[in-house]
């Protein structure tokens, strides 16, 4: 018997190591860029302060406007004389670290939600499906503008703020998926052996319909950041000393023509991590949804 788990293990890897090989035949070059340039963007976040060569609001006055290309300054320098690629790797930090928790809770509500409409039909279904109703109609930007020039702008708010948008996405399709669950039988035969509809819905709906919640934060995820850049960029998202992409942005508006580099550097970044998200969620979606295959 003992002479039988060294095989077994030994299929396993061959199997895994079928897969990845399967994967990196299959995978285009477009999508393997993109995965690329989102590792490294996740590197620079989690090690920003590390890799930042000043401070964010450390000033050099002797070399303000300085374009990139200098020793001192790869990126160049605004008119305070900040050094652009430092302001750009913590900007990256942050505007990464709103979209993923934004993403996450909008995922986490829109989920609850749709979970509760599959659960209780009738009434609650109704409900929850009249808020997706009203939600899709909103002009969210016009909101946002609304609520933070009353609040008033902060981290917290923000994040609240843009995990409230797309959650109706993850309600339509996490209620549907769990309806369909219920229809295939095995969610049934579940609860005829005991289980509560917790355990039901976390331990077996959940991981079956995961894929295509993944996917789908994948499409919310580059929404979520242009909006965040273009409340930054109107001047009612981050609020300095603090700074982000869009934040960048908005302030390189005034030096365009001067200084073009302070505007395109994290604009570049935006359009290529969008880009990137974009062709490596439609990627998956492929690899993971069966009726495509």
């Amino acid at each position: 018997m003992a002479s039988i788990y060294p095989a077994t293990t030994q299929a396993n890897a061959r199997q895994r190591a079928g897969f990845l090989s399967s994967i990196r035949r299959n995978l285009p070059l477009s999508v393997g860029l993109g995965i690329l340039w989102l590792v490294a963007m996740v590197l620079v976040a989690i090690f920003a302060d590390r890799i930042r060569p000043y401070g964010i609001t450390q000033m050099d006055l002797t070399s303000r406007l300085a374009p990139p290309g200098m020793l001192k300054h790869l990126l160049g320098t605004d008119e305070l004389g900040r050094d652009v690629l430092s302001r750009l790797i913590q900007s990256i930090r942050l505007s990464l670290v709103i979209a993923f928790g934004a993403t996450l809770l909008s995922a986490v509500f829109g989920t609850a939600l749709g979970f509760a409409a599959a659960q209780f039909r009738g009434l609650v279904e109704h409900l929850v499906l009249a808020l997706a109703d009203f939600q899709a109609a909103l002009p969210f930007l016009i909101m946002s503008l609304a609520v933070l020039a009353f609040f008033g702008s902060s981290m917290v708010l923000l994040v609240c703020l843009m995990g409230f948008y797309g959650w109706e996405r993850y309600a339509r399709i996490a209620r549907g998926l769990a309806i369909s669950a219920g229809a295939q039988g095995y969610a049934a035969s579940v609860v005829q052996l005991g289980a509560t509809p917790a355990r039901v819905y976390l331990r077996h709906i959940l991981p079956n319909v995961a894929s295509t919640l993944i996917v789908s934060m994948t499409l919310t995820f580059p929404e979520i950041i242009l909006m965040e850049s273009g409340l930054s960029f109107l001047g009612l998202g981050v609020q300095p000393p603090a700074t982000s992409l869009g934040n960048m942005v908005g302030f390189g508006r005034e030096y365009l023509t001067r200084a073009p580099w302070i505007m395109l550097a994290p604009a570049a970044v935006i359009m290529l991590t969008t880009l990137s998200i974009s062709l490596v969620g439609d990627w998956l979606r492929d690899r993971l949804d069966p009726t495509v295959r």
